[in-house]
């Protein structure tokens, strides 16, 4: 069984989708479309912006949710999954992909959530770090000791576990974790408090425009970060793309489910290969494609 996985916030580098745009009719109508809708040329930043403008996140989430999402339709007939999953932002692009959600309606919802996202993190300084070398018990229980706000947040493979929150809270649980031996406790270079709580206002943004946008019945089932299991029904995903902006992205445990389900290869659409490493350290002997025209 063929799983497709959709990269997150991150995976994004100066020319993305200019290859795409070249090639493909296809792509080059939906880019345009993506301009219009928009409201500003993001095919401009994505071919030819500096690292720095590709790193806004009115432009970072849009650019990779419209790389996968046109690659995917630009693999026409070859693209058929049997079940999809998406890290983070990349859910938005699976949703596309598996036909939950039309190009359009995601695109806003995913302009939305950039836009609320960054108000969030603008309201109180916070921050992430990746922690390396620990078990994932051993990090919660340390988060849950500190005074302040610090929960775990990205559950990437066996081993690498993000945690988010306030910075006092983010530093001093980096202290302790390095004490508890640690190979890593490195505070990454983020806006703010991704998948914490200090992301409600965010979250109650998005709740209200996700809520008015139709989803459909998608062609296969979706892991989504929050459940971790095969979900179908339109509702019960419009709960979990919810619930996300202050819930842990538990992408080692989707992909687990979805290994346990049948899944015999994992194909990453979009830019990077970061998922297919994350993948190979939850099963070495899984095979990764990365997909491209």
């Amino acid at each position: 069984m063929n799983a497709y996985v959709f990269p997150g916030q991150g995976a994004q580098f100066s020319g993305m989708g200019l290859d795409l745009y070249e090639n493909s009719e296809v792509a080059k109508e939906l880019f345009h479309k993506a301009n219009d809708i928009l409201g500003f040329e993001i095919t401009k930043i994505m071919f030819e912006g500096t690292a720095e403008e590709l790193k806004e996140t009115k432009v970072t989430q849009p650019a990779i949710f419209l790389h996968s999402v046109i690659l995917s339709k630009v693999l026409g007939d070859t693209f058929q999954p049997d079940m999809v999953a998406g890290h983070s932002l990349g859910e938005f692009s699976a949703l596309v992909a598996s036909g939950a959600l039309n190009f359009e309606d995601a695109l806003q919802l995913v302009s939305k959530r950039a836009l609320a996202m960054q108000k969030a993190c603008e309201l109180q300084s916070s921050t992430m770090a990746a922690v390396l070398g620990l078990e994932d018990e051993v990090v919660e229980k340390v988060c849950e000791e500190i005074d302040g706000i610090v929960v775990a947040a990205n559950y990437n493979c066996p081993g690498q576990l993000v945690i988010s929150g306030e910075v006092a809270a983010i530093e001093k649980a980096c202290e302790i974790l390095k004490e508890k031996g640690a190979r890593r406790a490195l505070v990454l270079p983020v806006g703010g408090a991704f998948h914490s709580p200090l992301m409600e206002p965010a979250r109650e943004e998005l709740a209200a425009a996700i809520e008015a946008t139709a989803f459909s019945t998608p062609k296969c089932p979706i892991y989504q970060n929050v459940t971790t299991t095969a979900v179908t029904d339109p509702e019960e995903i419009k709960k979990n793309l919810i619930a996300q902006l202050t819930a842990p992205v538990k992408w080692t445990q989707s992909v687990q489910n979805m290994m346990k389900d049948g899944a015999t290869s994992f194909t990453e659409v979009g830019p990077g290969k970061v998922l297919s490493g994350l993948v190979k350290k939850v099963d070495r002997s899984m095979e990764t494609i990365s997909a491209s025209i």
